[in-house]
């Protein structure tokens, strides 16, 4: 090989070097959007929520929450005046999924990681490198986290003590859609079909949508009032209107059984906010509205009534 040559390869090599080198600068530099934030929850018949606190503050709905019973939980505050993370400042955006092999967040925000491995550690934990680990109020609760980025935390419980790890790249398969809305929450057709962890009352329109592909609830303000809205896709038109009508039919169902008890629907609970639901189907999809009025957010995390 000639002189000439070699120099021309070595050359070739260090511009290879320089450029994947920039490409990786570049690529961790970009903004970690829900969408691709979306590609590393494990989506594979979990439940997956995403919060938008930083709208929610705009909006000044997390004032609402201020009296919430898990706000002044004593473990609650002892967390915050160890690690001087208080969602209601700190908390920018969440994207969780609730699989069959645990709970998987990734959490954006204002952090103090030497606070944070200080806790973990008063706590029994450990942090090797970046991961942290530390038990959970159950044997099977493992926690572990680390930062994917200074404001952007990996976290996972599970009974796998090291479960966080699988957020730092990419989960198999494709993608959730995310919905333009600052509350979602996508829900497997599996837990609609059992019923299973569903609150009471929810359970008959669940079952509705027992044969849907997929299932969106998004939430977002509305005025002085939240919305709440329903996407469901099924396999076909004729699905689609079916579903649509017994969604009514279980509507006008819950009306007529709290007209039976000489009551109105009260917008403060489930009931009221459940009986005022309109749908309609348009070719494979269906499309739920239902409006939540202030005082139904207050009652649901408010203090417990004597």
């Amino acid at each position: 090989m000639s002189p000439k040559t070699r120099l021309y390869l070595v050359g070739a090599a260090l511009a290879a070097a320089v450029a994947a080198i920039a490409g990786i600068v570049w690529y961790r530099a970009q903004p970690f959007t829900s969408a691709r934030l979306l590609e590393r929850l494990p989506a594979d018949n979990a439940l997956l929520l995403s919060v938008d606190f930083r709208e929610l503050r705009r909006a000044g709905v997390l004032r609402l929450l201020d009296a919430s019973p898990a706000n002044q939980d004593p473990e609650y505050r002892t967390f915050v005046s160890k690690t001087g993370f208080n969602y209601q400042r700190d908390l920018d955006r969440v994207l969780a999924a609730f699989a069959p092999t645990g709970k998987f967040l990734l959490v954006e925000g204002r952090f103090d990681w030497p606070r944070l491995r200080a806790y973990a550690a008063e706590q029994g934990g450990a942090c090797q490198g970046d991961l942290c680990r530390m038990q959970g109020s159950l044997p099977e609760r493992r926690i572990s986290f680390f930062p994917l980025r200074p404001g952007l935390m990996a976290l996972a419980v599970s009974p796998d003590a090291s479960a966080a790890l699988r957020l730092a790249t990419p989960a198999p398969g494709p993608p959730a859609v995310e919905p333009a809305s600052p509350v979602w929450l996508s829900l497997p057709v599996a837990m609609l079909r059992s019923g299973d962890n569903l609150p009471a009352g929810t359970r008959m329109f669940a079952h509705s949508l027992g044969e849907a592909e997929s299932v969106t609830l998004s939430f977002a303000p509305e005025g002085q009032r939240l919305a709440a809205r329903l996407d469901v896709l099924c396999r076909t038109e004729i699905d689609a209107a079916d579903s649509a009508i017994e969604l009514a039919r279980v509507t006008n169902l819950l009306r007529q059984l709290i007209a039976r008890e000489n009551a109105t629907p009260n917008p403060a609970d489930l009931s009221g906010v459940l009986s005022s639901g309109t749908f309609r189907s348009d070719g494979k999809r269906v499309h739920g509205y239902w409006p939540i009025q202030p005082s139904f957010v207050e009652n649901l995390f408010g203090p417990p009534h004597p």
